[in-house]
């Protein structure tokens, strides 16, 4: 059976490139980086070679790249850190809106039960965009500590007005933090005004289990995690040589990958205009915002998007049903409920396409989805 993989939004097969430097630095980098001899030294030059490529990637100083396990802990050092020193009296504000990736979201929701933060939730358009007139009123409340906003939707591909929100935001004198873990490697407008912004390694054809924060000059995060001094003592632990190289020959190939993303708009139509006759009733979600040209979330009304996901693996077509992160859950899609649309949020699934995806793939699919919906109509 021909698989074909079009669930790069969840993950990314890594690139030969990273699987031949994590290999060299297995063999040679081993070492711990905090150590003095030449090992370590070995280690520490390998870890700082990463840092210097992930920081051409974003945009900014290697000294203001901060090493982490992934986007996830990139997301929660930024939200915590900026409510690290929040008081019981005149409790500041976080804004952010239901679009948001779980590690935004959750967070969000317990500094607001520890009473770190007060909670706005800025209402979304039936688009998937965020109401930009909403954010400004929420803004003009006033005393507002943060605003956090994805760069990309990792479910729709609908691509939010960063740098309007980072300018109201400047406005009212509000931190702002940028989820780009969708964006990085994938478009040039990676929110280099942003404070603080997270990366995540296996979204651009690197290592799972390491990505970054990024941060804007002056400033200061405070850590989660309490050790070490390593990453200036932002993010205590040994850092993994193996995986920064990794990530680095990924950061390297993402500078110039844009384009080969942008290139797949073609394909990603072919898609949808096959999907949308294969189901009449069915309708892509977003479909009248800007979104990113390699992904499609659709709605297949009549059926249950987990389901369908499965019936469309057993043929060899990997899709999702929504984020990886709420992959086995029973709960609707927070995203599309977001968007209003209760529906679709339990009965839609997302195709993403890669740098790897070819017409033949597209073709293989929606011969696997015919037969899928056949059997299920």
């Amino acid at each position: 059976m021909k698989r074909v993989y079009l669930d790069w939004n969840a993950t990314t097969p890594p690139l030969g490139a990273v699987v031949e430097a994590m290999a060299f630095a297995a063999r040679e980098a081993w070492g711990n980086p905090s150590s003095v001899h030449a090992t370590g030294r070995t280690a520490r030059a390998c870890v700082e070679d990463s840092r210097e490529a992930v920081a051409r990637l974003a945009g900014c100083d290697p000294r203001d790249v901060v090493f982490t396990s992934g986007g996830t802990e990139a997301n929660n050092l930024a939200l915590r850190s900026a409510f690290a020193e929040a008081g019981t009296a005149n409790v500041s504000t976080l804004v952010t809106s239901r679009l948001e990736h779980p590690s935004i979201t959750r967070v969000a929701e317990e500094l607001d039960r520890a009473g770190r933060a007060r909670m706005r939730w800025v209402a979304v358009r039936s688009d998937g965009v965020i109401d930009l007139e909403d954010l400004e009123r929420a803004l003009s409340e006033g005393n507002v500590r943060l605003v956090a906003v994805q760069a990309v939707n990792a479910e729709t591909g609908v691509v939010q007005p960063v740098a309007s929100i980072i300018a109201a935001a400047r406005r009212a004198g509000a931190r702002v933090h940028v989820d780009a873990v969708q964006a990085f490697g994938r478009t040039e407008d990676v929110a280099t005004e942003a404070d603080t912004r997270s990366l995540a390694g296996h979204k651009l054809r690197g290592p799972k289990s390491i990505g970054a924060l990024l941060t804007r000059p002056g400033i200061t995060i405070s850590p989660v995690l309490l050790g070490g001094s390593q990453e200036r003592g932002v993010r205590p632990g040994t850092t993994d040589p193996v995986a920064a190289a990794g990530l680095g020959a990924a950061a390297r190939h993402a500078l110039a990958s844009p384009a080969r993303w942008r290139a797949l708009g073609p394909l990603r139509e072919a898609l949808e205009i096959g999907l949308l006759r294969l189901a009449p009733g069915a309708r892509v979600n977003g479909a009248g915002a800007p979104r990113m040209p390699h992904v499609t979330n659709v709605a297949f009304p009549g059926w249950r998007g987990p389901e369908l996901v499965a019936a469309l693996d057993l043929e060899g077509l990997a899709v999702s049903a929504g984020s990886a992160c709420s992959a086995g859950t029973a709960e609707p899609s927070a995203v599309l409920v977001a968007m209003g649309d209760p529906e679709a949020a339990a009965s839609s699934v997302r195709f993403s396409l890669g740098e790897d995806t070819m017409a033949g793939d597209i073709e293989t699919a929606l011969a696997i989805a015919g037969r899928a919906l056949g059997r299920f109509s």
